[in-house]
């Protein structure tokens, strides 16, 4: 039997049940975040309502605590997409998928079509990135570099991933994830794409139906050495590949729908434990899959890791009291354990963060049970 404990609460308290972002930024309050990172150095929380990426040096020690540092703004009191007007150097707008990799710090800055990188961690606050991912500067910002669809364009890029030695985009707005054997460098064409013919496509679902080699909106990515997971969020499903493809080919796993070919969603009913609406991330620890099942305010969790297989059940829920239940926060207050639109997720050892987007605040959940975790 799985159980949660509650950690820690960051973003501002909710005075009488409600969970409402302030009317000015702070280094303690949250505006709709989309991403989350944590590992056993730092907390990391892709604020992206503020345009701007808060990160807290170790584990925060108390709920509500203020943030050590900001990431796209001149201060934690600014807001605001290209840092409050100063320009798109030092400033995001709609930032969401955030990871470290080999001691890196890189962002999906989404809405200017483009991956940023800090070369180290930062120390400081404002600290500019070092390079950029899908663009020909720090300056540029335009879907695709202006163009057409290339091998090394970007179009609403909102999940970044580091999985056994790859590097991984989920470039939404193309309909497809590319790959990096290692970290890549500026202007690198990928060595993997997936979910399209050849890298100048971006067709949904190939301009098709859902298949087991298409994306409507590719969100999210996580998996291990043995497999590769995609939240293909558009089309209500998980998509996984045992092992992780090395070039373009069919998908051996969906969670989420029956079948390859579905993308069915029907709101307003009891969703069950085989079901998905818009799930916006994947996380993996040890020998689980979570998946923010958005639309339905709730996560659930896969264990052992299903590999290959289309309709399998989730074991576990999380924010609802069972597989039927889908109300924002239970239809009560907002609690430790509930939710309202859950859009990122990070699991690290036995930890669980979870971007609450509708509550406008992070959890840290601890996740105890008889399995250990890697």
């Amino acid at each position: 039997m799985t159980a949660i404990q509650a950690y820690r609460w960051l973003g501002a308290p909710a005075p009488g049940g409600l969970a409402l972002p302030m009317a000015r930024p702070t280094p303690g309050s949250l505006y709709a975040p989309r991403g989350v990172f944590l590992d056993d150095e730092r907390v990391v929380v892709v604020d992206s309502g503020n345009h701007r990426v808060l990160i807290w040096h170790g584990f925060p020690v108390s709920d509500h605590q203020p943030a050590d540092l900001v990431l796209g703004q001149p201060d934690c009191f600014h807001e605001g997409p290209r840092a409050a007007g100063r320009g798109p150097a030092n400033g995001f707008h709609l930032p969401t998928g955030v990871v470290v990799a080999e001691g890196r710090l890189y962002l999906a800055d989404a809405w200017h079509h483009r991956v940023l990188c800090w070369h180290h961690i930062p120390e400081r606050s404002d600290t500019p990135p070092d390079s950029v991912i899908g663009q020909d500067s720090l300056f540029d910002i335009e879907p695709n570099r202006g163009g057409a669809v290339t091998p090394t364009s970007l179009y609403w890029p909102y999940g970044v991933a580091w999985i056994a030695g790859w590097f991984y985009i989920a470039d939404t707005g193309n309909r497809r994830v590319l790959g990096w054997r290692g970290l890549p460098v500026d202007g690198q064409p990928p060595d993997l794409i997936l979910g399209q013919p050849d890298g100048y496509s971006n067709a949904e679902n190939r301009g098709g139906s859902p298949t087991a080699s298409s994306f409507r909106w590719p969100h999210a990515i996580a998996g291990d050495e043995a497999t590769l997971y995609v939240a293909d969020a558009g089309n209500h499903r998980v998509l996984g590949w045992t092992p992780p493809p090395d070039s373009d080919r069919p998908a051996d796993l969906v969670l989420g729908q029956a079948t390859m070919e579905s993308a069915f969603e029907q709101p307003h009913v009891p969703q069950g434990p085989q079901r998905l609406r818009f799930p916006y991330a994947v996380a993996y620890a040890g020998q689980r899959v979570f998946v923010a099942d958005t639309a339905n305010n709730r996560i659930l969790m896969w264990q052992p890791m299903p590999r290959a297989g289309a309709g399998l059940p989730a074991q576990a829920v999380y924010g609802q009291y069972n597989f039927a239940d889908s109300g924002e926060n239970r239809w009560q207050a907002i609690s430790f354990d509930s939710l309202c639109w859950p859009y990122g997720l990070c699991a690290h050892r036995n930890w669980l963060a979870v971007a609450d987007s509708g509550n406008n605040r992070a959890l840290i959940w601890q996740i105890a049970e008889n399995v250990s975790l890697n």
